[in-house]
């Protein structure tokens, strides 16, 4: 995976985040879900490289092989604000103040709060298979709760860590097939090792707490991002199912939304690499940042 990449250990402060990035011009900042680490754009990032980007993709605080702080009372050290503010120090640490960004689902929220935070960072942002947090919890239907019930068992104190550590092949799956045989394999060493179980559980508990308050702040305070959003969700997914069309759920948060569904399952970028990297790439360059384009 990422041949030609660089991979370090980069001290951003309050954790030590492990980051993969190669290829030169506009830099392109990937980031992951749960309960994936960065290995999961494996073959989208190659793909952005060769379309003239330089790319950049980091595990996020407390997944795979990055570090997170000890657990507090109220989460923090697990909130997007958190992570957002590792990767303003990881790309100012590489050398650059302003970065594109594109962001699936755990990680789609990072990338939302640090377009909220540091819009001047940030020309244009993408969002994959995610409406705000607080929209998720506004609409709680029996549907909801039944799919995505995970949500609210993660949020459960030390019943999930013991649950999942019992098996965690049983309890996450995968096929290495499609995910690539050395993404599954990063990531099954992740789900095995007690410290990263336990960082991806508090994602989801500051999910439902110091995260949701920081969105209720933002639009109480009239917040929106400024930059060019786009909004790609999986159309075998059940985002769309659930919420209707994400796209007028997010004009709400943001004054430039564009986006449409892409057929895959919930992981685009092992299922549907070329597609996502031409929705993302075209993106770009509609927002006046071309990359250049490699033979």
């Amino acid at each position: 995976m990422f041949e030609g990449f660089v991979e370090e250990d980069i001290d951003v402060g309050d954790a030590v985040i492990h980051v993969r990035h190669g290829g030169d011009g506009p830099p392109v900042v990937l980031l992951h879900g749960h309960p994936r680490t960065g290995a999961t754009w494996h073959r989208v990032a190659p793909l952005l490289v060769r379309r003239g980007y330089r790319v950049v993709v980091p595990d996020l605080r407390g997944y795979g092989r990055s570090t997170a702080p000890e657990p507090r009372p109220d989460h923090a050290q697990a909130s997007k604000r958190a992570m957002a503010e590792d990767v303003v120090a990881l790309m100012r640490e590489l050398g650059h103040e302003r970065f594109l960004l594109a962001g699936h689902d755990r990680g789609s929220y990072v990338a939302f709060r640090l377009a909220m935070d540091h819009p001047e960072a940030v020309p244009a942002v993408a969002l994959l298979d995610c409406i705000p947090i607080v929209e998720h919890l506004e609409r709680i239907t029996p549907a909801f709760a039944t799919a995505w019930y995970h949500w609210f068992f993660f949020a459960q104190p030390d019943l999930p860590e013991r649950v999942i550590s019992a098996d965690p092949d049983a309890w996450y799956g995968g096929d290495p097939v499609l995910m690539g045989a050395e993404n599954f394999a990063e990531r099954r060493r992740a789900i095995h090792d007690p410290r990263v179980v336990r960082a991806m559980l508090e994602d989801y508990r500051a999910g439902l707490g110091v995260d949701r308050l920081a969105e209720e702040a933002d639009r109480a305070a009239g917040r929106r991002l400024r930059m060019p959003l786009l909004v790609l969700w999986s159309s075998r997914d059940d985002l769309e199912e659930l919420f209707g069309d994400p796209l007028a759920i997010w004009r709400d948060w943001a004054v430039q939304v564009s986006g449409r569904p892409i057929e895959s399952g919930h992981h685009l970028a092992e299922e549907a690499p070329v597609e996502l990297t031409d929705a993302l790439a075209g993106f770009f360059e509609g927002a006046g940042v071309r990359g250049a384009a490699r033979p």
